[in-house]
């Protein structure tokens, strides 16, 4: 009995050094399991980082810029800043938590109430991110289509109102799934911190954060670039121009006969220096807002086609696509202040006298 039973025991501990020889990984979790990073997904971590960090830091300038520069506090400025302000929590409060998802391959390990903040903090951040771009466009079309009516006073209060209603209307898509409206965002089965499925949620939420804002842009620039053809036109048409033969005026009531001559005559309403100045300012600003838009459309428009479809029919994106589409959108937090400061001549103005000039 006791030379068999040494038998078994050899024979249990050859193969359990055969098993661990085979499973590297003690503990049997196949989830676990991940490959080395190939060069490739080194070089996408780096730029991921460093796509975060340009963010965060480009919106500070704007945001310290607005700050410590009197002449930026007042509208537009305060739209600016409300945009800056939603751009730079993405980049610290959303992108580096999906950066570190995308290290643990997309898949979430700081549990469900980080999830929570998480997610609601992205989708707070970058609906605001989105709705500033509109108020930025409304507020640009009202003061080219409406300059008399919009005052500096009811600008102000207008603007204000706006980045009100932002932040409550982001809020509230945001939070609605915290109460119970769709899913929740964390999957304990498959380790996933995601948006909620609900079809219902979903379709409330897209159309909140993109659709509707996309269509508000859409129809205000287009709005925008008719006024200020129609505007800039009316401007160069108001001249006469001159004739090629001399032009008599006789007056036969009065003796002596008096005779006007007029040759080449040209009647022009001249334009001011301050009318030219604000007509180089307007098409300026409308060149801005439809960049602005434009790519704010760009960047955003494949993550909210995949976030509107896929619940609704079952369809399964790659999750290499779904990154992509993710990571698209958050640029649009980096590129926003590159081209507002970049056609704004009194902000690369302010960045040299706060950070080039001695003091």
């Amino acid at each position: 009995m006791d030379g068999n039973g040494h038998d078994d025991d050899l024979s249990l501990n050859v193969s359990t050094w055969a098993t661990n020889r085979s499973d590297p990984w003690p503990d049997h979790n196949a989830g676990d399991r991940r490959q080395p990073f190939s060069f490739f997904s080194i070089l996408t971590l780096t730029l991921l980082a460093i796509l975060i960090l340009a963010t965060f830091a480009w919106n500070v300038l704007v945001i310290v810029t607005i700050l410590r520069v009197k002449t930026f506090h007042r509208v537009p400025h305060n739209l600016v800043a409300s945009m800056a302000v939603s751009d730079v929590l993405v980049a610290a409060l959303v992108m580096p938590l999906s950066l570190v998802s995308e290290v643990h391959e997309r898949r979430w390990r700081l549990g469900p109430v980080m999830c929570d903040v998480w997610i609601s903090c992205d989708v707070l951040c970058c609906t605001a991110s989105i709705w500033n771009v509109t108020a930025i466009a409304l507020d640009r079309f009202w003061s080219i289509t409406r300059h008399l009516e919009y005052t500096t006073r009811a600008r102000k209060c207008i603007s204000n109102l706006m980045i009100a209603l932002t932040w409550l209307l982001s809020a509230t898509i945001s939070l609605s799934p915290l109460f119970g409206w769709g899913e929740g965002y964390y999957s304990a089965e498959s380790q996933r911190c995601h948006l909620s499925q609900g079809p219902s949620y979903t379709v409330f939420s897209t159309v909140g954060a993109f659709y509707l804002p996309l269509c508000v842009v859409l129809f205000v620039y287009w709005k925008i670039y008719k006024a200020t053809k129609f505007c800039f036109g009316s401007r160069k048409a108001n001249s006469v121009m001159p004739m090629s033969d001399a032009i008599e005026a006789n007056d036969p009531s009065r003796k002596p006969q008096t005779v006007f001559t007029v040759r080449h005559a040209t009647v022009t309403f001249q334009i001011g220096e301050g009318d030219m100045w604000r007509e180089q300012k307007e098409r300026r600003a409308a060149l801005m807002v439809g960049i602005l838009i434009a790519v704010f459309v760009l960047c955003w428009i494949p993550f909210f086609i995949k976030e509107l479809i896929s619940p609704l029919c079952s369809c399964d994106v790659p999750p290499v696509w779904k990154s992509i589409f993710l990571w698209l959108g958050y640029s649009n937090s980096f590129f926003n202040p590159l081209i507002y400061t970049a056609f704004n001549k009194n902000y690369n103005n302010a960045f040299r006298n706060i950070f080039f000039t001695k003091q």
